[in-house]
């Protein structure tokens, strides 16, 4: 049964943190909550700015904004293996502290082992979404489970009301500028996905990028590949969209919001240094980021997005897919040590990520109260087949279609409705209802 673990931490490593823990069936109030504390652990993140220094200087061919690696000739995988072996083990023995008990138990019994869990941790310290929580061995019991992190403000993003029905997944991606990387196996990866409206950008100027963003139609993925960055703490992050042009997510900002409106689920960042791009998107409230948290050899991430694309577009959940794309890297990693570490979703809680085939059958958009309808407004036949689309389209939701006429009217939709119900897809969210409109 799917379920969300969500892990809020405030505090700092010197004084240790206050933890909050909550466990909800998918898009269900929490059953249960409890609180606990992290003890002060000033090591841990010394720790990780050692394996942090090391691994920068291996000189590996990586997609950030800011290349030319320092060449150190003392600097070998041996000891950035050793260092993530220390930050590993000293990262599990803090977040199986006894302080931290009573919320590992109570994960333990509310959790099985065949669950398939989102394991949120909401927080506002870049210095948490920079280690590898992956490691700690409670995943190890939980191989359906994927950890990810939520800013400590959220909401859910009204969306438009004009609905457009379509049955392809709508994907604009973004080829920025490819000095020193190759970024087309990119394009043909996405090239040979099922049941697509692809659009590629290959190093766009900023006014085209802003245009196509802001598209009517909407867009289901946003994909980005070439060189990226974050500063300023991990507060800003910055995409290079071709040979001269770089921008920050707060530069694209009024594009991105309307691209979300209009039904944007999630952006892929296949490029470096991503948690900065990230940290600038939740304040957009987007429902679903992909990042890379360090830099990042094209190999490793060509082989993630295969491996992502893959399970995602088979059917497997987004969280799952990542999980078993992040997983494989690991048969990278006597070349590139710790790819496995680099992939990481940013989550909005107030978001259910989607599946490949709810953006297939993607009704842009819901409207959160229900449409009365009228003779003049949706003429009988109209009415009938644009219920028979809804219907055999399996959207999920709710259907209340009022119309505003004769009994027999009334009666010979809801006919074909009785008629057609077991067409209907499985999983009906019953807090949507879908609205009828501009037929």
């Amino acid at each position: 049964m799917n379920k969300l673990v969500v892990l809020t931490i405030d505090g700092n490593f010197t004084q240790g943190f206050y933890a909050s823990l909550e466990i909800a069936e998918n898009a269900s109030f929490p059953f249960i909550k409890i609180t606990g504390r992290l003890p002060p652990a000033p090591e841990i993140y010394g720790l990780y700015k050692d394996w942090h220094s090391i691994y920068n200087l291996l000189g590996l061919h990586c997609r950030k904004i800011e290349v030319k690696p320092i060449q150190i000739t003392n600097v070998s995988e041996i000891s950035v293996k050793e260092t993530a072996q220390i930050l590993s083990h000293s990262l599990n023995e803090w977040l199986n502290s006894e302080l931290f008990r009573p919320i590992k138990e109570q994960l333990l019994v509310n959790l099985d082992p065949s669950d398939e869990f989102r394991f949120i941790i909401q927080t506002g310290d870049p210095r948490l979404r920079q280690l590898p929580w992956h490691l700690w061995n409670f995943f190890e019991l939980y191989n359906k489970a994927e950890v990810a992190f939520s800013a400590n403000q959220y909401k859910r993003v009204e969306r438009a009301t004009k609905a457009i029905s379509r049955n392809k997944v709508r994907i604009l991606a973004i080829l920025g500028n490819s000095t020193g990387i190759n970024i087309e196996q990119e394009r043909e990866l996405l090239e040979k996905l099922p049941n697509c409206e692809m659009t590629f950008l290959a190093e766009p100027q900023r006014s085209e990028l802003n245009r196509y963003l802001c598209d009517e139609k909407g867009w289901d993925i946003l994909f980005f590949a070439g060189h990226s960055s974050s500063h300023n703490n991990f507060e800003q992050g910055r995409i290079c969209i071709n040979q001269t042009d770089s921008l920050t997510m707060e530069e694209l900002k009024y594009a991105l919001k309307k691209a979300i409106k209009e039904g944007l689920k999630l952006a892929i960042f296949n490029s470096c240094d991503g948690l900065g791009l990230a940290h600038e998107l939740e304040k957009l409230n987007i429902p679903q980021v992909i990042v890379m948290r360090e830099s990042v050899p094209d190999l490793v991430a060509q082989e993630f997005l295969k491996g992502f694309l893959v399970g995602f577009s088979s059917g497997k959940s987004l969280y799952v897919s990542v999980r078993e794309a992040r997983e494989r890297l690991h048969g990278l990693e006597e070349q590139f040590p710790c790819a496995s570490w680099l992939p990481v979703i940013s989550q909005n809680p107030a978001e259910v990520p989607p599946t490949w085939q709810e953006l297939q059958r993607n009704t842009k958009a819901i409207s959160p109260e229900i449409i009365t309808l009228t003779k003049n407004e949706l003429p009988l036949a109209g009415g009938v087949n644009y219920f028979k689309k809804v219907l055999l389209g399996g959207i999920c939701g709710i259907l209340s279609i009022f119309l505003v006429g004769s009994q027999a009217q009334v009666n010979d939709v809801f006919a074909f409705y009785d008629a057609h119900s077991q067409e209907i897809d499985g999983s009906i969210a019953a807090e949507r209802i879908i609205e009828a409109a501009n037929v």
